[in-house]
């Protein structure tokens, strides 16, 4: 069954049917995964923190820190990949119910199930060949660990993955034939392996609009390219490896933890609380709270719309209860669910520095302006709504903001810690990352005493982890689809062509604009900064345009293009949350995406307003 998450194959009603050891055996093997997968986690924040007090207090330090928090990561990356194929949580287009008539479903399920474990076993043959190679390396991790035990977790984790996937067929015989079958196939066909590259790539197009899981869809195409080249499979877990341990890629799993930390606490009401006190008087007052609120949360949770999902359930209801309509409601929760994106510390910014190679506090100066224009344009539709709707207004209680904002003082200096870690040049952007995690994880246990360490901490951290292994798993892949391309000079052909046939800057803008909110609405931000960055960057230098210009430009339109139907990620989210229709989720988001539209536009044609300070 399709989930807004992504593809869940199969079912877990069967649990009853097993024999009891299996049971057991399962429940073990079950804690054994979210066991390591939160150890993990919690290592990475203690390391960072430990490092900075020693530095601070002791001018001493932990020797190998950055080397292990960034094999730490690629831990969990892999670990929440295998959490996410158990619970079915990969994200995928997820459309096969619209595209298939329900006589073919058993078929699509088959075929997907069938696709999903034949390439995570190739993945994870490729990745024991990578493991293999390394075992002659002297390196180690901190000096100390060999390198190559670290990376033996990408051929348990594929493994792991594949069995989920198995187990979760609902037909796990049929399932099984077929994989027996394709791998024979492989065998019997390798001398042809060349001429097959294509058919297998269109059948892996074909089943990722069905609803194929996009990390299957991009592995099983980089291994194809790669192999049909004549280089060896292992060419995808190097870039995997190589983009995961990467200096800044540990902020991800980091500020995303902080999110889910603070989603699971009150954090949200007290914010709510606040904003409502300072600005109720306002007309549109309650809303102008609501979409700061959730500009507050994405920019901690990432661009995914996890606030939507964290945030619906409570700020639904407060909208109703204030008295605005339902559709306008509905519509301002899901254009808000990733209305942060653009500052500091968005994990999209991050990523995309990473990948185009541009520095990331410079990322985050260019998208304060571009941010606040945004937000700004969201609230002033909001505040004419609410003139228009006649919402009663609450008058400014002074005393009520005082107390409001005593009681949300540990939320209110968060942002202040994140900036001054960041821009302050007191930590690394990995070392502001982890106390960023750490304050949450104190004021949310020890201070608010909100949170239980041992009831709801491990739940917490098991599904961030779970969400991570989704985006990591796409991530990994992807970048070795995308050193593929860059090899075999497509981005450079591709500049050649725009070059040939477009003369204008504004045209070229124009189309920018029109395909990334294509690729908004068929991928995922993070899948889409490492497929699609690398070939517009030379294209983009072509017409001079400004590398943070270019990264304004590209994140705002894949904002917009999670709001942009048929297949916008946040309008499944906000269905599935929001428990609405998708059509009326549709119609109720219109608006909110004409107002953004007017928005990116205008980031897109006046450059001044992203590096007008530079």
């Amino acid at each position: 069954m399709a989930t807004p998450y992504g593809i869940q194959i199969g079912s877990v009603a069967e649990a009853g049917r097993k024999p009891l050891w299996l049971q057991r055996f399962g429940s073990g093997w079950q804690w054994l995964e979210n066991s390591l997968a939160a150890s993990a986690l919690v290592a990475m924040v203690l390391l960072p923190v430990i490092e900075v007090s020693l530095r601070t207090f002791f001018n001493t330090g932990l020797t190998g820190t950055t080397d292990y928090v960034q094999h730490l990561t690629l831990w969990v990356a892999f670990l929440g990949a295998m959490l996410a194929a158990r619970e079915g949580r990969h994200l995928s287009l997820a459309s096969g119910e619209l595209v298939l008539p329900p006589p073919l479903a058993n078929g699509r399920t088959i075929l997907i199930s069938a696709l999903s474990v034949m390439v995570a076993l190739c993945l994870a043959w490729a990745s024991l060949q990578f493991v293999r190679f390394e075992l002659a390396s002297a390196a180690r991790v901190g000096g100390v660990v060999p390198v190559w035990i670290a990376e033996l977790i990408l051929p348990v984790a594929f493994t792991a993955i594949a069995i989920h996937f198995m187990l979760r067929s609902e037909a796990k015989v049929i399932t099984l034939c077929s994989v027996v079958g394709l791998t024979a196939g492989i065998f019997l066909l390798e001398p042809f392996a060349s001429q097959l590259v294509w058919p297998v790539i269109i059948v892996l197009i074909v089943a990722g609009i069905l609803g194929l899981p996009i990390f299957v869809v991009l592995g099983g195409i980089a291994l194809m390219l790669f192999v049909g080249d004549g280089v060896p499979a292992a060419a995808v877990p190097v870039e995997t490896y190589r983009i995961v341990v990467s200096p800044t890629i540990p902020a991800i799993p980091l500020f995303t933890l902080a999110g889910f930390v603070l989603a699971a606490g009150n954090a949200s009401a007290r914010l709510v609380r606040l904003f409502r006190a300072l600005l109720g008087w306002l007309p549109g007052g309650l809303v102008i709270a609501t979409i700061l609120v959730c500009a507050f949360f994405s920019t901690f949770t990432g661009a995914s719309g996890v606030t939507i999902l964290a945030l619906g359930g409570l700020l639904l209801p407060v909208l109703l209860k204030n008295g605005y309509p339902e559709r306008f409601s509905v519509g301002l929760l899901t254009a808000t669910g990733s209305i942060g994106l653009l500052f500091p510390p968005s994990l999209a910014v991050i990523m995309y520095g990473v990948v185009a190679q541009v520095p990331i506090p410079d990322l985050f100066k260019a998208g304060i302006v571009p941010g606040m224009l945004m937000v700004s344009a969201v609230c002033a539709f909001a505040v004419f709504k609410g003139v228009g709707a006649d919402i009663p207004r609450s008058r400014f209680d002074a005393s009520e903001a005082a107390a409001a904002a005593w009681e949300s003082k540990w939320e209110i200096l968060l942002p202040v810690i994140v900036l001054t870690a960041i821009f302050g040049g007191f930590t690394t952007l990995i070392e502001a990352a982890a106390i960023t995690a750490f304050y949450t994880l104190v004021i949310e246990t020890l201070v608010h005493r909100e949170l239980h360490f041992t009831r709801d901490l491990p739940g917490i951290l098991v599904k961030c982890v779970t969400m991570l292994g989704g985006i990591f798993a796409i991530l990994g892949v992807a970048m070795g689809l995308t050193n593929y391309l860059v090899d075999a000079m497509v981005p450079m052909h591709a500049a050649a062509w725009v070059e040939a046939h477009v003369e204008s800057r504004l045209v070229f803008l124009l189309t920018l604009n029109v395909c990334l909110l294509i690729v908004g609405c068929l991928m995922d931000i993070f899948s889409a900064i490492f497929v699609v960055v690398p070939l517009i960057i030379p294209m983009a230098k072509l017409f001079g345009i400004d590398p943070l210009h270019l990264g304004m430009i590209f994140l705002v339109n894949l904002e917009l293009g999670y709001l942009t139907p048929p297949v916008g990620m946040n309008l499944f989210l906000a269905s599935y949350r929001l428990e609405r229709p998708l059509i009326e989720v549709y119609r109720s988001t219109f608006p909110f995406l004409l107002v953004l539209l007017m928005v990116v536009l205008t980031i897109t044609y006046i450059p001044a307003l992203t590096i007008g300070a530079y």
